[in-house]
């Protein structure tokens, strides 16, 4: 047995020793060690940090190509690809110092490239940059990036709006797999909470090359947590106060790893009273509570990688109808009310294979959406359950031409349980089938193309008694799409980039615009759905320009979108139950438009930043008439100071921001116009060292001046209730 034992011990120790590794030491422009950078590679969702001497090792690596990427606050970010073709190999990297923004490896397209590679301009921006804006919710964060805004009802529900479109037409994806939450709703926010998010990053213009139906405004794309390093164990706890809601926001993460496992879980919990506006009133029942869970486990060794996530969401939100009525600081909601819960596991797996690789995503959604009207017995309750699955297979690299050929789909029921209806039970199933390359030449240049078709089958139950409010006949109808994108990338001259990007989109009507009959509490207004409508179906051209130096960086990004058969409703002149009936119709539209701006960083002032960009969306029907639910245009400045006190504060920082959006007078037959305003919105904050206690802090003063508004996409503009007034924000974050 003694004998036995120590041969399994050789064994498994000559079995260690063959697993291929990398290593290497990062040093700055002086030939310095660094301590403390992070090198990462996504494929495996293994990392680690490099120690005093600025060493670092990877071990259980494949035997193909690999991404590495080094990141260090205050250093260029350095994406490195290493040959692993032998059992050890070394790699030493020289980051050099920037005081511009990280370059980033983007995710969401299809090869992985950073994005001064990339050939589709993707904007990124971290949950912690988000953070420091001092915004109460994730889509608030979201609409702080150029070209993103929301329709908002209150604080608590926010929709998506890229370039002026929104609900179906803009897909969500989290932990690798699109969200189903019944988005074609009003009153159906974004259903994700940001902690256990590391960033997200934004797609705006048809994806639907690798995304499939509902791609063709834009997507936004959010990044889980990462596991931690290699053999390390870390915890984090996070408090965030509100003033203007009297809110909190408290979420608290565990992680660690080994060589070959990792595991996470993180908990977090919201709650608010109803917002304050300018003067001191509140706005009845816009309160709201939110519980969220995450948690993960990953394996990964020289063959493959896999990734199990799950992530919980509960929501109960207050529903305002009385407008500015009882005064009240309760938390706790009152009717109307929505509950809203959901679970996402999904299973993300890279296979290595011997010159290629294949990556597989599965997703499980269940989403339990029920509306209480003025009991706790539901009327309406709605059950919506989503497979997705997505493969691809990146074939061997031919010289500098890469390629993906994959197929992607998805499984839907929506089952209702009560006596309301606002969508019948259905049955949705999608299949596409792409391919798209990409080739490089030169040090600069880029092209990639691809193609895909698309299939999306509906059939529906009927329900209810013909000719009745609630009435439901049955649909089957099936929709076809085919695909393409031509993308091009260069640079003009050093420093200066070009990109030329020409794709198409589609979007199948969804279960709403098919189906309606009835009144839609979210809009007031009787709606008769039209199972005679046709597929969506854009182009949408994208230039970008980008220059950048040392100290000056300057960009921007024009669009032109042309959309045949845009679905939107339209009154029909008639009242039933009382309200004014619309019917969907479909006409051809057009939306053009951009982003401009600057980041300046004068020289010798290293710690001095200025940034600003402007925004702007034209939206109009084939007739001239102008579309709905566009924003308005948007100036938004910077200025941004860092700075180091001693040994107790590192990575200060102090921010005055002007935010100014413009009157909207653009508006469809429907809307009223909007003033424009200006709000002003300070922060403040740091990394705080007392001893051995080291935390992260940020103040945030939004509308400083308590500036009386209401925002042109506010769902209670009509009802003459502005937004949310001065909202004090503290912030704590403190690592273990």
């Amino acid at each position: 047995m003694k004998k036995i034992i120590i041969t399994l011990i050789l064994g498994f120790s000559a079995m260690l020793q063959a697993q291929n590794k990398v290593s290497g030491t990062v040093t700055n422009m002086a030939n310095q060690p660094i301590k403390g950078v992070s090198v990462y590679a996504p494929e495996l969702h293994q990392g680690t940090t490099t120690d005093a001497n600025g060493n670092y090792i990877l071990t259980n690596l494949p035997s193909r190509s690999l991404k590495l990427n080094f990141v260090f606050v205050g250093f260029s970010n350095q994406n490195k690809t290493i040959e692993i073709r032998q059992k050890e190999n070394t790699l030493n990297i020289i980051l050099e110092e920037t005081i511009f923004e990280m370059d980033e490896v983007i995710v969401s397209t299809a090869f992985n490239k950073i994005q001064s590679q990339n050939v589709m301009k993707v904007e990124h921006a971290t949950i912690k940059e988000l953070q420091q804006k001092g915004t109460a919710t994730l889509i608030e964060g979201l609409a702080t990036i150029p070209g993103v805004s929301q329709v908002s009802t209150g604080t608590s529900i926010g929709k998506p709006v890229i370039r002026g479109l929104s609900g179906n037409r803009v897909l969500v994806y989290s932990q690798g797999v699109r969200m189903e939450n019944q988005q074609f709703g009003d009153e159906h926010g974004l259903g994700l909470n940001d902690a256990g998010v590391e960033s997200v990053e934004v797609i705006k213009g048809p994806a639907s090359l690798l995304y499939g139906s509902d791609a063709l405004g834009g997507v936004l794309y959010f990044n889980p947590e990462k596991f931690a390093d290699a053999n390390t164990f870390k915890a984090n706890f996070s408090q965030k106060l509100f003033s203007n809601t009297l809110g909190s926001n408290s979420s608290l993460g565990l992680k660690t790893s080994t060589e070959n496992w990792k595991f996470l879980a993180r908990g977090s919990y919201n709650t608010h009273s109803d917002y304050r506006i300018s003067g001191g009133d509140r706005v009845t029942n816009t309160r709201y509570n939110e519980t969220d869970f995450k948690t993960g486990i990953g394996y990964s060794n020289s063959s493959f990688s896999s990734v199990l996530r799950y992530n919980y969401n509960n929501l109960d939100l207050g529903i305002p109808e009385d407008g500015i009525a009882e005064q009240s600081k309760s938390k706790n909601t009152g009717f109307p009310r929505q509950g809203v819960f959901s679970h996402l596991l999904s299973l993300n797996s890279v296979i290595y294979l011997k010159n290629s690789k294949l990556d597989i995503d599965l997703g499980y959604i269940a989403n339990d959406r029920s509306e209480f009207e003025d009991s706790d017995v539901a009327g309406l309750r709605m059950k919506l359950k989503t497979f997705n699955y997505d493969a691809k297979y990146h074939l061997p690299t031919l010289g500098k031409l890469e390629s993906i050929f994959g197929i992607q789909g998805m499984h839907q029921t929506n089952t209702n349980f009560g006596e309301e209806y606002l969508i019948p039970d259905a049955t949705t199933n999608d299949f596409g089938v792409f391919g798209t390359a990409n080739y490089e030449w030169g040090n600069n240049s880029a092209v990639q193309a691809g193609l895909r078709f698309d299939n999306r089958k509906i059939t529906s139950v009927e329900n209810g008694t013909v000719g009745e409010e609630g009435y439901f006949k049955a649909i089957d109808k099936s929709f076809d799409s085919f695909n393409a994108s031509l993308g091009y990338k260069t640079n003009l001259a050093d420093d200066f980039t070009l990109r030329l990007n020409l794709a198409s989109g589609f979007r199948a009507p969804n279960l709403a615009e098919l189906t309606s009959n009835g009144v839609h509490e979210g809009t007031n207004r009787y709606e008769i759905g039209n199972s005679d409508l046709k597929t969506e179906q854009n182009v949408q051209t994208d230039l970008n320009l980008e220059y950048k130096n040392d100290h000056f960086e300057f960009f921007v990004n024009g669009f032109y979108n042309h959309i045949n058969n845009y679905i939107y409703t339209s009154p029909t002149g008639t009242v039933l139950e009382n309200s004014d009936v619309f019917n969907y119709i479909q006409s051809n539209a057009k939306l053009y438009g951009g982003e401009v701006g600057l980041h300046f960083h004068p020289h010798p002032l290293d710690w001095l930043h200025y940034e600003t960009a402007f925004e702007t969306v034209t939206a109009k029907k084939q007739n001239g008439d102008y579309l709905p639910l566009i924003p308005a245009n948007n100036w938004n400045n910077t200025l941004r100071g860092e700075f180091k006190v001693k040994e107790w504060l590192e990575a200060g920082f102090a921010t005055f921001n002007v935010n100014t959006t413009f009157n909207q007078d653009n508006v469809s037959g429907f809307e009223t116009k909007s003033n424009g305003y200006t709000l002003i919105n300070l922060g403040l904050g740091g990394t705080v060292k007392l001893g051995k206690t080291v935390f992260d802090v940020n103040l945030n003063g939004n509308n400083l001046f308590d500036k009386r508004y209401i925002a042109h996409l506010s769902r209670l503009k009509t009802d003459g209730i502005p937004n949310i007034g001065r909202n004090i924000v503290l912030g704590v974050n403190f690592s273990i």
